[in-house]
């Protein structure tokens, strides 16, 4: 680094107002001037900070896309099988409740950003899943719509509530959001295989959920907060080695798709979660 220091110290002291303001804001004006402007590296709390808040953006930006592949494969496939609905749900509930806290107890927005972007994205999939799951009995749109509106009602409660009970709250929504996966645990392993449910959103959750820990213990002095993405990071780790061992399974949407390769033709269920019927043996695996 040392060789490098020349060629970089006239870089880090001509950067753009902007920028200057957006690292101050960032890190402080301390840690701006130890690891920009004097570019000393050693191992230091200025440094972990610096890991913490790249780590957070890197989380806030793929946040954004992370639910993106699971709504495309249930809009391609019109079937919402081995998405449990009431995991989603959970999900959703204690994603909302932990953005408005941390937005009110005023947490950098890195520490929780990813919060608001999922919550959009698991009521677009709530609504995708009652759409399909109820759509042959004509209730679909109308459940979709009934939980749009309760969303932001909501939203609204959770503004105007006292911080001592939204606090509680929040101990509820640690414990919803590990609650949620036990819901989708079960559904793969009822059936047998991961249907709809995207290896990418699975995946990306469990290095976020264990990033989200590091992250917490940098910035957050919030043991509600802390516990909560521990437990996730645990569970998250068994749905995905239920990926991993159901990969191939006659049960599991393809997921070349997603990784870039071409699809295979399998055998999938119908829209409310029931394995495929046929006039040959069962090729489900079990965990």
């Amino acid at each position: 680094m040392e060789f490098l220091r020349p060629y970089l110290l006239p870089l880090t002291h001509s950067f753009p107002t902007p920028l200057v303001t957006l690292g101050h804001s960032l890190l402080g004006p301390q840690c701006y001037t130890q690891l920009l402007l004097q570019l000393d590296l050693r191992p230091s709390p200025c440094l972990s900070l610096a890991i913490s808040k790249a780590l957070g953006l890197g989380i806030i930006t793929l946040s954004s896309i992370v639910k993106i592949p699971q709504i495309l494969k249930l809009l391609q496939a019109q079937s919402a099988q081995g998405i449990s609905l009431l995991g989603i749900l959970l999900e959703t509930c204690g994603h909302v409740v932990t953005c408005v806290y941390s937005a009110r107890m005023r947490y950098p927005f890195t520490a929780y950003g990813e919060t608001a972007l999922i919550a959009a994205q698991d009521c677009v999939i709530c609504g995708l899943v009652l759409v399909f799951g109820l759509g042959r009995e004509g209730r679909g749109k109308e459940m979709a719509g009934a939980f749009a509106v309760g969303m932001l009602a909501a939203v609204y409660a959770l503004l105007g509530v006292g911080m001592e009970r939204l606090a509680w709250m929040q101990a509820g929504a640690g414990a919803l959001g590990v609650a949620s996966k036990g819901p989708q645990i079960w559904t793969v392993w009822r059936e047998g295989g991961t249907g709809q449910l995207s290896a990418f959103a699975v995946f990306t959750y469990l290095a976020g959920s264990l990033s989200r820990i590091f992250t917490t213990l940098q910035e957050v002095d919030d043991k509600l907060i802390l516990y909560g993405f521990v437990a996730g990071f645990l569970l998250n780790a068994v749905l995905a080695a239920q990926m991993v061992y159901y990969w191939k399974s006659p049960a599991t949407a393809s997921h070349a798709g997603e990784i870039g390769e071409k699809p295979k033709a399998i055998a999938m269920g119908s829209t409310t979660g029931a394995s495929t019927k046929g006039k040959g043996p069962s090729t489900r695996r079990r965990g």
